[in-house]
């Protein structure tokens, strides 16, 4: 989300549907905190913060939303990987021995909990950028795996930079600037944030259940991507026979599931994402660089510096030890 707008459109049609907790939950956001930023209003909660429209929807999916026991969770920090996350979790899942690639949009096959709603019947496989603590208790409840990707936050920054000022609704003249955007970010005003927050309680989570939390790191993946793909589909109960390597099917997935094979769809080239809300944008908007380390390009030494601390400071004492040296 990428939910990122005060989306009135979707309110009205929550509204019309009168959940009969609607008014409360509306009742209960205007008593938050908040703040204003990245041509938004952020509310706090659970000591995160998100649109207005993201924490009804957040509030909404603890109330209805009901997991199954196969499905697989697929979580992040917004623009930390989370397409290229959902690209491979759905390619792995419907592989054939015929596979040649997949040809539909990530964000079409794996549903935001809090966005798309959840279709039936669907795959076992659903995203969302909310923090741990505040994903719906059915998740726990249910068993159910959770896999979270996240990414260095100097190149995440940058990136949501770049993504949200394509938005229809920014005002170009009064968007923040890069070094507006960092302040913001490290004072953790950014949709889902705190930044560092939202990663350390992934990480714990991974370390209490290894077994129910799958960790992943953006840049270890683009230097192994294909051990990353083999453990991302034991993890999911779903590994390759030695057949299917024989066939060299994983480095078929990881060919189908890159940034060159998705941004080359057609449906990326000309398709609309979200295209009945208000903060509809075109799916090519979704593929920049996917590079490790364009913030170079952008951020001054001083500013990774800031960010290299900030990291060390909240993540290292947790045994977190990615991105010292990117």
């Amino acid at each position: 989300m990428d939910c990122v707008s005060d989306n009135r459109k979707t309110q009205e049609q929550q509204e019309d549907k009168e959940p009969i907790n609607l008014k409360n939950y509306l009742n209960f956001i205007s008593t938050l905190r908040k703040r204003n930023g990245w041509e938004m209003t952020f509310y706090q909660y659970k000591g995160f913060w998100y649109p207005h429209d993201c924490v009804l929807r957040m509030l909404l999916a603890e109330e209805s939303f009901k997991p199954r026991p196969n499905d697989i969770v697929l979580c992040s920090f917004p623009k930390s990987g989370t397409t290229w996350l959902k690209a491979l979790a759905f390619a792995i899942l419907t592989r054939s021995d015929h596979f040649t690639g997949i040809n539909t949009f990530p964000h079409d096959t794996v549903p935001f909990i809090e966005i798309d709603g959840i279709p039936s019947p669907r795959t076992p496989l659903v995203a969302t950028h909310s923090n741990y603590s505040s994903l719906p208790s059915s998740i726990a409840d249910s068993g159910c795996k959770i896999v979270y990707i996240c990414r260095d936050p100097k190149d995440v920054l940058v990136s949501f930079w770049h993504f949200f000022k394509k938005f229809a609704y920014v005002n170009p003249e009064t968007y923040p600037s890069l070094e507006q955007g960092f302040e913001l970010f490290c004072e953790g005003v950014i949709t889902a944030g705190p930044y560092w927050e939202h990663v350390l309680e992934y990480w714990k989570a991974s370390l209490e259940f290894p077994d129910r939390v799958l960790f992943l790191v953006y840049e270890e993946m683009k230097k192994d991507i294909v051990s990353v793909v083999k453990k991302l589909a034991e993890f999911m109960g779903y590994p390759f026979s030695m057949e299917e390597e024989g066939q060299d099917l994983v480095q078929k997935i990881v060919d189908s599931c890159s940034f060159e094979g998705l941004s080359n769809l057609d449906i990326t080239k000309n398709g609309v994402q979200w295209s009945n809300y208000e903060f509809a944008v075109p799916k090519s908007f979704f593929f920049r660089k996917g590079e490790v380390g364009d913030w170079k390009n952008h951020l001054t030494q001083e500013m990774a510096d800031r960010l290299d601390q900030r990291t060390r400071d909240k993540l290292s004492a947790a045994g977190f030890n990615f991105f010292a040296h990117q």
